[in-house]
């Protein structure tokens, strides 16, 4: 199993600017009022949440391969230069081929590495801050010239930032800094990969409601895949696109899912998604899952 599903997917990440391009919006006659999605993380509150992605890969005439990756994430949030910066590590995770426990080199490096964000006060993503401890805690596991080209190429500091702010960018884009409503649909431009290539869809997210949580009140957004974009796109959808590059779109993409998010104190509660890709013959099911477990006080 490549790398990156099992973790850049469950790294938060926020960072710049000081406004939102994003209007509010006025519920229609008969609508619950709006919820004000603000970005006001826990500070100096240990985070901790359990994460879990399923890879199913079907081929004609070839027996399924199902790969699980399972993991804790461990996060902070401490006010930064004018933001917020952000520190994330994994712990005791668990790869399986197959139903066959297996080493992970990939599980090996980030129990060594600390993901630093650099984020701001209103939730936009900036930078990654010190990315080359990645590559430092790749060597401890596997001495350079080991002949893992791949595994180098997905840890060095420019990758890890692209994927880190692709993925941000798909769960919380749009969403901060807003009055959100029922009905309200936001979207992103997110990936899957199939066949060592990544296959691009737009992740569209309607607001559902609110819900309690052991966290506080929360939204609770539907989510779905678009593999094309509509001619009567809105223009916030066809922005989104044109600011991730235009990329093609991938046929077929489908998807279904649900993510809360505690909004009087920020906390992604839980996020559950399942996307399946049909290409060139290999059909592929991602599902991943992060559920918030404890928000503790520094030192307890």
């Amino acid at each position: 199993m490549r790398p990156g599903p099992l973790w850049c997917c469950f790294v938060l990440m926020l960072g710049a600017g000081c406004s939102s391009r994003y209007p509010p919006l006025n519920p229609a006659p008969g609508l619950p009022p709006p919820v004000r999605l603000d970005f006001k993380p826990p500070v100096d509150r240990l985070l901790t949440e359990s994460v879990r992605a399923t890879r199913t890969l079907q081929r004609e005439g070839v027996p399924e391969v199902r790969d699980l990756a399972e993991f804790t994430t461990l996060t902070r949030f401490t006010p930064a230069d004018g933001g917020w910066r952000v520190a994330q590590g994994g712990r005791t995770p668990r790869f399986v081929h197959d139903g066959q426990d297996v080493e992970s080199l990939p599980g090996a490096v980030l129990e060594r590495f600390t993901l630093r964000l650099q984020l701001a006060a209103d939730g936009t993503f900036v930078k990654l801050v010190g990315a080359e401890a990645a590559q430092e805690a790749l060597r401890q596991v596997a001495p350079e010239g080991s002949g893992l080209p791949e595994l180098e190429r997905f840890f060095t500091p420019d990758a890890l930032e692209a994927r880190a702010r692709r993925e941000w960018e798909a769960k919380y884009g749009g969403l901060l800094q807003r009055n959100l409503v029922e009905g309200q649909r936001t979207w992103a431009v997110d990936v899957i990969d199939v066949g060592g290539v990544e296959r691009a869809y737009l992740l569209e997210r309607t607001v559902r409601g609110t819900r309690p949580t052991t966290f506080g009140d929360a939204v609770v957004l539907s989510l779905r895949c678009l593999d094309a974009l509509p001619d009567d796109a809105p223009a916030e959808l066809r922005s989104t696109w044109e600011e991730a590059g235009s990329p093609a779109l991938t046929k077929g993409v489908t998807c279904e899912g649900e993510q809360v998010v505690a909004w009087g104190r920020f906390v992604p509660v839980r996020r559950l998604l399942k996307v399946h890709a049909v290409v060139d013959g290999a059909s592929v099911t991602l599902t991943t899952e992060s559920q918030a477990e404890t928000l503790q006080e520094q030192g307890t």
